[in-house]
């Protein structure tokens, strides 16, 4: 006769304190603590896909910003693979590689910045094209972000005179054609790769009236200058009416604070005058860089890495040249 059945139902395995910090979980070189207990940490994640190498059970949630684009969510949302992390710096690597080669040979620069919506018939509009093509015939290259607006007004100015206009985009989640005034047109993917490139090859920085894009440019340049990271670079704001209420809060909040120095005010010139811009960065190309304005001579230039020639015609004026 076999023996009776136990029903009774099995006990559950012992449930650790509440107090207990729950354990952690290794995942390849790295350790990662379940969200469940680190509360602080929850509100860094946003719902949509988990972090690399997350453990199982730890739901779908993904670190860090969310943006509109995958491929730059995918960059910015923290660790990834040490392989995804690989290919992406050889990405970067060969974006700055296609900017030095599509820019060596455009010739010294001075870049404009400005909001991409006035129109033609905007004062500021005609105040960018005039300065730029004062600036191109002395025989500076014009470089813009390629875009419209104050950055079509500075390439209509230099082609007004017949010099370079090169054009330096972004790829935005918006799509934005470039102008028709330029010679040579480089897009890039990454921000920062294009900032180094507007400073590598740039004399001078025009800043007309913008939005928080041309405020990031400028801050960005004062800034290099402020910590001595570039020297002898002219900055110079045209529109005083627009840029004076920023020069009275550096000067009377910033200054007062004494957040910065009183040398700093003077990084930050204003005027209306093209004149005046025109004088500023020449002197400075003459006398940091050993400029000396002649006729320009063609020459065949050597191509050690492949660089692109623009199809930029010659200044109408003069070029200058390093002595």
């Amino acid at each position: 006769m076999s023996a009776p059945r136990d029903n009774t139902p099995p006990t559950p395995p012992p449930q650790p304190p509440a107090d207990k910090p729950t354990p952690t979980a290794l995942t390849g070189d790295k350790s990662v603590e379940s969200l469940e207990s680190r509360p602080d940490v929850k509100s860094r994640y946003i719902l949509d896909e988990g972090p690399p190498d997350k453990p199982a059970g730890m739901g779908a949630r993904r670190w860090g910003k969310a943006t509109r684009n995958i491929e730059e969510g995918e960059f910015l949302e923290g660790p990834k693979t040490r392989r995804f992390e690989f290919f992406r710096v050889v990405r970067i690597a060969l974006e700055f590689i296609r900017g030095f080669r599509s820019l060596h040979f455009v010739g010294p620069c001075v870049t404009v910045f400005g909001s991409a919506r006035f129109k033609e018939d905007h004062r500021y509009y005609v105040l960018a094209r005039e300065t730029s093509r004062q600036l191109s015939r002395v025989g500076f290259t014009i470089l813009t972000g390629g875009g419209p607006g104050i950055m079509e007004a500075a390439n209509r100015g230099a082609r007004d005179a017949g010099g370079p206009s090169i054009g330096c985009n972004i790829e935005l989640p918006m799509e934005q054609h470039h102008n028709p005034y330029l010679d040579k047109f480089v897009e890039f993917r990454y921000f920062f790769v294009r900032k180094v490139m507007l400073v590598k090859y740039s004399y001078a920085f025009v800043v007309m009236p913008g939005g928080f894009g041309t405020l990031d440019e400028l801050f960005e340049a004062v800034t290099l200058i402020q910590t001595g990271k570039i020297r002898d670079f002219p900055v110079v704001l045209m529109g005083t009416d627009y840029w004076q209420p920023l020069i009275d809060f550096a000067r009377g909040r910033m200054l007062a604070e004494r957040t910065i120095n009183p040398e700093d005010i003077g990084l930050l010139v204003c005027t209306d005058s093209p004149e005046e811009v025109v004088d500023r960065i020449a002197e400075a190309a003459q006398r940091n860089f050993g400029f000396a304005w002649s006729r320009k001579v063609a020459r065949t230039p050597q191509h050690w890495a492949g660089e692109e020639v623009g199809r930029a015609k010659s200044p109408a004026d003069a070029s200058p040249v390093s002595k």
